[in-house]
């Protein structure tokens, strides 16, 4: 029987870094939620190491903090890597079936997905996830698992998640120093799905959208695959700097004034109403408009919504989503970004907390550890085939996990 084991996300984003630590258990399916750790993340720009020494502080709390609170130590991590270096692209790949009675063998999947895996992509992007979406076997289409079947001709359509080396390569610098390995680099914009979503929604068709502070993640399922992922360089911090150069205030008053009386809602807001600074700040201490603070986060909500849609556009599926849009992330926690993401996508709409875990449940039941903890339910599937510092580009098949245990947590 196996015994427990302790896995450890690291969520390093733009404003905070998180780091939940988990127990896995085989007879439970459910992750224990032992220990959580947060941190201001210093050192980072939307993503991207800008300062080494703090960035490693900044982690080093993080871990500190979920350590202390789980009695354990944290060894290793499943790392999030997000930000504007995330990029993805389609691909195709096709073979002859190698068996001399042409059943498809696992061999055969790893091969058509290593032909897939021979993009075009610049030297300075690392592949790190390639994501089959649908194989064809002779003129059979629409399969999802063809091990076993009989053809004589394979193909597969990928989706492939890359990410910009020298960025990656900062980051992995940083954890590594700050005295844990890695597990496993996995791309933000695929995490949160796998803590909010059911099965049944990534059948169907949703799309999930994780409202950062650097920017937003988009990432759209349909029956049962991923269909598209996107990063847009736009997220709670543009509403930040749009307040404080609208209000003329400094930005750590802005970011008071956002999270005290944020709202997409005019509405509910009456044109007399102002906002005494000298209550949040001891440099502002002018009255500013409520109504002016709710019009201007209105706009840039606006923009994100609009940039979304116009990446479901891309993907023909703007409006076609039937399970909607899910939202996530701290950003979208502001009043009325669920009705004004359900009128502009012109889908239905609701906040994803995140899903399948029991522990500290008080600690985590909020959109914006939906990434952490969608982190450590992806890696926990595939926790066996762990490299150490993952500083080289892994193989297909250690990037796969097992082609069958994958295709499993996969697909419905």
């Amino acid at each position: 029987m196996a015994r427990p084991r302790i896995v450890a996300s690291l969520d390093i984003g733009s404003s905070k870094i998180r780091t939940v630590v988990g127990i896995l258990d085989s007879e439970n399916p459910v992750i224990n939620i032992i220990g959580v750790g947060i941190a201001p993340s210093t050192g980072l720009r939307k993503g991207s190491v800008i300062d080494v020494e703090e960035t490693i502080n900044s982690i080093s709390s993080s871990l500190e903090d979920a350590e202390r609170m789980a009695g354990e130590p944290i060894n290793h991590v499943f790392l999030g890597i997000g930000g504007n270096q995330i990029e993805s692209i389609n691909s195709r790949g096709v073979i002859a079936v190698s068996q001399q009675e042409n059943e498809i063998g696992e061999d055969d999947v790893d091969r058509v997905l290593e032909a897939a895996q021979a993009v075009t992509i610049p030297s300075n992007r690392r592949i790190l996830r390639i994501i089959p979406k649908t194989f064809t076997v002779d003129e059979q289409k629409g399969i999802k698992y063809p091990v076993g079947m009989t053809g004589i001709r394979l193909e597969v359509e990928t989706h492939i998640v890359t990410g910009f080396e020298p960025a990656i390569k900062n980051l992995e610098k940083c954890v590594l120093q700050s005295g844990v390995d890695i597990d496993d680099i996995i791309p933000t914009c695929l995490a949160p799905a796998e803590a909010v979503l059911s099965k049944r929604q990534k059948e169907l068709g949703v799309v999930v959208v994780d409202i950062g502070c650097g920017g937003t993640a988009v990432s759209v399922f349909e029956d049962g695959s991923t269909l598209h992922t996107a990063v847009i360089p736009v997220g709670g911090e543009n509403v930040t700097n749009d307040i404080a150069i609208g209000l003329r205030t400094s930005i750590d008053t802005a970011e008071k004034i956002k999270i005290e009386y944020g709202t997409t809602i005019p509405e509910d807001v009456n044109d007399r109403e102002t906002i005494d600074l000298s209550l949040l700040s001891k440099i502002d201490t002018h009255l500013v408009s409520k109504k002016q603070v709710v019009e201007i986060i209105q706009a840039r909500y606006q923009e994100i919504f609009l940039l979304v849609k116009d990446e479901l556009a891309k993907i023909h599926r703007d409006g076609m989503l039937p399970a909607g849009v899910v939202l996530t992330g701290a950003g979208s926690k502001i009043p009325g970004a669920i009705d004004m993401a359900r009128e502009i996508l012109n889908l239905p709409a609701q906040i994803g907390f995140p899903q399948n875990y029991d522990g500290v449940v008080d600690k985590i039941d909020d959109p914006a550890y939906a990434t952490s903890i969608g982190l450590l339910i992806w890696g926990s599937r595939f926790e066996g085939r762990r490299h150490h510092g993952g500083l080289g580009k892994l193989n297909l098949k250690k990037s796969l996990g097992g082609i069958k245990n994958w295709f499993k947590a996969l697909f419905p």
